[in-house]
């Protein structure tokens, strides 16, 4: 895996490393909600969003692995990094959006995957993020929509290293098996039952 910097050569686009597409002008927002297939497949269903990049963030070891971060050894948690339009909407859009596509009341994992490496993280680049982010979650804790605290954390974003190629894209590239994944971890029964009708507004 590597890091998502740098230019390409020879090209006055601005193209990061495993995005794959010109992201001059782009915002960029970090979610963490259990597995990053389910979170990058649900983002890019987001009007505005551009792309979304499943990586690995939050920990200390440079250039993880998924065998390594997998462990829970590493600190680092499986994430997704949004690349959205700002002339067609704010950052706002992707994080409502995301509150619908887990379970945030849940710090110990994300139905079937267990362990720090899945659990619930929204990562700010900036103030401006943090308390849009602060914001965002008092009003979900307040509207009485789940009997339990939410157990969502709101972190500084470090480094953001992108997942191996075949994680990419993993909903559109493997799709009986991605939604066999998906039915049987409970994702899609729970966020039925929790937001109804609601879901279909969020993206």
């Amino acid at each position: 895996a590597a890091a998502v910097t740098g230019l390409t050569a020879n090209s006055g686009k601005k193209v990061e490393e495993g995005v794959g597409i010109d992201t001059t002008g782009l915002e960029t927002a970090v979610f963490a909600g259990g597995c990053f297939w389910c979170i990058e497949s649900d983002m890019e269903s987001v009007p505005g969003v551009r792309e979304a990049v499943s990586g690995y963030t939050g920990g200390q070891l440079p250039n993880p692995t998924y065998n390594q971060v997998s462990s829970g050894s590493t600190g680092h948690v499986e994430a997704v990094k949004v690349y959205y339009d700002p002339a067609e909407i704010s950052y706002e859009r992707p994080l409502d959006a995301y509150w619908s596509q887990f379970d945030p009341t849940d710090g110990t994992g994300s139905f079937v995957d267990r362990g720090e490496q899945y659990r619930p993280v929204i990562f700010y680049r900036d103030d401006a993020q943090r308390i849009a982010a602060e914001k965002s979650r008092d009003a979900l804790g307040a509207s009485g929509r789940f009997s339990r605290k939410l157990a969502t954390e709101i972190l500084p974003l470090n480094e953001f290293y992108v997942a191996e190629d075949y994680h990419q894209d993993y909903y559109s590239k493997n799709p009986l098996r991605y939604k066999y994944y998906r039915f049987n971890s409970g994702r899609d029964q729970f966020l039925a039952k929790t937001w109804g009708e609601d879901l279909q507004m969020k993206t």
